[in-house]
């Protein structure tokens, strides 16, 4: 075995990984509840900055579609019932890439779905990982 190897699989490396893994999964989830969070508040209150085609109509389907955005994305800000919010953000954006994305091309990078994509697989990740080890849900079944 060579000295980069070894380096790279040492036990105190592997401990390091083990203790940080659930925190930094905790670190992706708050990064990208917040990111979340600003298109459902775009659409619903046109902040930070309102939205090129206007706000949409109560209960159209834009208006559920940022009324998931908000407040899915608050509950995965705050991790709590991660798995169910996630996997339910997850079909939002495969649902919002075949309706809006795919029609206007074959490629993500044409059609302008990737963000679409890159949600929809995060999500998944969340409804199968869990919140990680900073979440209400984590501090939930400590108890």
């Amino acid at each position: 075995m060579s000295a980069s190897t070894t380096s790279l699989t040492s036990p105190r490396l592997d401990a390091l990984v083990t203790e940080w893994a659930p925190r930094l999964l905790s670190v992706l989830r708050i990064v990208v509840a917040l990111l979340y969070m600003e298109h459902g508040m775009q659409k619903l209150f046109g902040f930070p900055a309102p939205p090129p085609f206007g706000l949409p109509a109560a209960f159209s389907l834009l208006w559920v579609a940022a009324i998931l955005e908000f407040g899915g994305g608050f509950l995965l800000l705050l991790g709590l019932f991660t798995r169910p919010v996630a996997f339910i953000l997850s079909g939002q954006m495969a649902v919002a890439y075949w309706m809006a994305h795919a029609p206007r091309g074959v490629f993500p990078i044409v059609n302008g779905g990737e963000g679409a994509i890159l949600y929809c697989f995060v999500f998944l990740y969340f409804a199968a990982a869990g919140g990680g080890a900073w979440s209400v849900d984590a501090a939930r079944y400590r108890k």
